[in-house]
């Protein structure tokens, strides 16, 4: 299992997901996400060693394809910084095959603070932020504020999946680029066209990331 099958890399991530049984569909409330039709649960991939390490792979490809343009899309970055919980396991399955430097935020006890930063890391120096998913983006700004008052410099953060929910906006707001490998209408759209969801199914989600997107 590899992202360079024949699937494209972001085909390749929504295959994964529906056959790892991480698409779910009924009404959900789940953090930010309010009268949901789907839910994407990306998190089943790190109980996958082969799709984790295709995971890393994939992103490597596309930082390195971002950073070597013409004009470039990206920033050059020195550090990896995963946003815990579920960010950590990409990030982490990113390090590992980029060979970069890996640190994140340290939750307070019993809130969604950050108090302080694991791993090894110099003032001055470049963090690119690593999530598993991003909705409204409130993980990925509390992250980028932590690593900016401990004087880290932070311009690009990746997620597996946009949901479109504000998110890119939000990061846009305050410098930061956010870089999808896949949103959910790409998933829908990857489902839908293969016969694994129906017409109506695709349809109620289609209306849902169009009300979202209203706000």
């Amino acid at each position: 299992m590899h992202a360079s099958s024949s699937d494209p890399g972001n085909l390749w991530l929504a295959r994964i997901l529906w056959d790892s049984g991480a698409v779910e569909f009924g009404k959900f409330n789940v953090g930010s996400t309010t009268d949901s039709p789907i839910w994407v649960n990306v998190r089943r991939i790190v109980s996958n060693p082969r799709a984790l390490r295709a995971v890393g792979q994939l992103i490597r490809e596309h930082t390195r394809t971002l950073s070597g343009m013409l004009r470039p899309a990206m920033a050059p970055f020195e550090l990896v910084a995963g946003v815990p919980i579920g960010g950590l396991h990409i990030a982490t399955a990113y390090a590992l095959v980029a060979d970069l430097p890996l640190i994140y935020p340290h939750p307070r006890a019993g809130t969604e603070r950050y108090e302080e930063i694991e791993g090894s890391y110099f003032p001055g120096q470049t963090a690119l932020i690593v999530d598993d998913l991003i909705t409204g983006g409130t993980s990925m700004l509390a992250t980028a504020e932590t690593l900016r008052s401990a004087g880290l410099m932070v311009h690009d953060a990746v997620a597996l999946l946009d949901r479109q929910a504000g998110g890119q906006q939000r990061l846009k707001a305050v410098g930061i680029q956010l870089h999808a490998l896949l949103t959910l209408e790409m998933l829908l759209n990857y489902l839908e066209s293969s016969n694994r969801i129906t017409e109506a199914q695709y349809a109620r989600c289609m209306a849902y990331i169009q009300r979202t997107n209203e706000y």
